[in-house]
This record gives structure tokens, sequence and C-alpha cells, in this order.
């Protein structure tokens, strides 16, 4: 995406003493609101105009957009921006911290496997088993997989240009015949490895070790 750098554009708009947050609506009047240190501490946050070349479509937030790595949606990524305004989260509300979703929401370490899809059949023998990883900000070291309740196994990871890529991974399984459950997590640029436990998205983004059930033939 191409725009105006968020930090250049914030320090010239200036920052009130206190101001934690960004809080910016939308042409439908939506409104999200975003943390003024993750415009702050060098990560490229923008303001979007332009996508692969091209005016930013419309389905995409024309004629601006907010993009911030490394924050889920809900508190970085407002389309058809009207309006900013420098304010403090004790002030004023967004739409969903109002319906108890967290006011700082940075995106955890996550992982998924895409291929084989869930419940596939597969033949047994050699089978690439693949998917991405993600944790913006930080980056991912390491990718581990898993089938059934066996041994973890490190995944060779594909080459990213920056922390907040999606990174590509791919192991080989020799499957054998029978239904088995394929698992997967990832380790981010800090050594934190997600966790295992299940999390809902409410209240600050969702937890959990991915899986996929195969059958081998």
């Amino acid at each position: 995406m191409a725009g105006s750098a968020a930090r250049a554009l914030l320090r010239r708009a200036g920052i009130h003493s206190g101001a934690d947050q960004i809080l910016s609506r939308s042409a439908d009047g939506m409104t999200l609101s975003t943390p003024i240190e993750a415009i702050l501490d060098g990560r490229d946050a923008i303001l979007a105009v332009g996508m692969n070349g091209e005016p930013l479509p419309i389905a995409h937030g024309f004629p601006a957009r907010m993009v911030v790595p490394g924050l889920y949606g809900y508190v970085s990524a407002t389309k058809w921006v009207v309006d900013l305004k420098v304010t403090r989260f004790a002030t004023d509300r967004a739409y969903w911290t109002e319906r108890g979703y967290a006011e700082k929401a940075p995106i955890k370490t996550f992982s998924r496997i895409d291929v084989p899809k869930p419940l596939a059949g597969v033949k047994a023998g050699r089978v690439a088993v693949a998917g991405t990883a993600w944790a913006q900000h930080r980056g991912v070291d390491a990718v581990e997989w898993q089938v059934d309740d066996g041994p973890w196994r490190e995944a060779r990871l594909a080459p990213v240009p920056g922390l907040d890529t999606w990174r590509q991974w791919v192991a080989e399984w020799d499957a054998a015949p029978g239904s088995h459950t394929l698992r997967c997590r990832a380790t981010d640029g800090t050594g934190h490895t997600q966790p295992g436990h299940r999390a809902p998205p409410l209240p600050d983004g969702a937890t959990g070790w991915h899986s996929v059930v195969v059958t081998v033939t």
C-alpha cells in the first residue's frame, strides 16, 4: 500500500499532553481507537491512499484508510477515513471498545495449516504439510507441527522481507493409513510460543493451536 506516514502526520498536527489514542471515524460513522504508542514506535503505520500501484479501491477504503501493522483490525484499519481525533481512551470510546473488546490489541502469535485441508483424504506415503504463521512487529522464528499426540517437529520457513509479513512454512510427512490429527504452533521473535489453550476473539484475540483431521488411505 502507498500513503502518508501516520507518525509524521500525527507529529505535524501536534500531540496534546496526556493523549494516548487516535479516534478515527469512517464515512459510515464507524469509529476505531488506535494507541498513539503504536503510531510513534517506528512501525510502518500509514494513512493509505493507494494499493498495487492504483488508487485505493472503494472496497478497501477509498479515498483513505488506516493501516497499522501488528494490531487487530478493530483498532487499526479504519476504512473511508474522514476524521482523526487525538484524544484519550478515558475520554472517547470506539465502537468495539464500548462492546467489551480491549483498548489495545496487539496481534497474537498464530499459525495455521493450509494443506491438507480439514477432512481431506490423502494417499499413504510422503505428504506435504504446509501453512502460514504471523506475529506482526515481532516476526516468526519457528513453526512446529505435530501428528496426533506425537513429538513436535520443526518445519522449514520461507524467507520474508520484514517482521510484518506472514511467513509460509512447509514440512514432509510420511503418512500412514488411518485417521490423523495435525496441529501447528509458532514461536515469534521474542521467543514466545503460541499457547495451546483455546480462547475466543473477545476481548483481545483468539488463542489455541490450529488442527485439521485427515484420512489416509
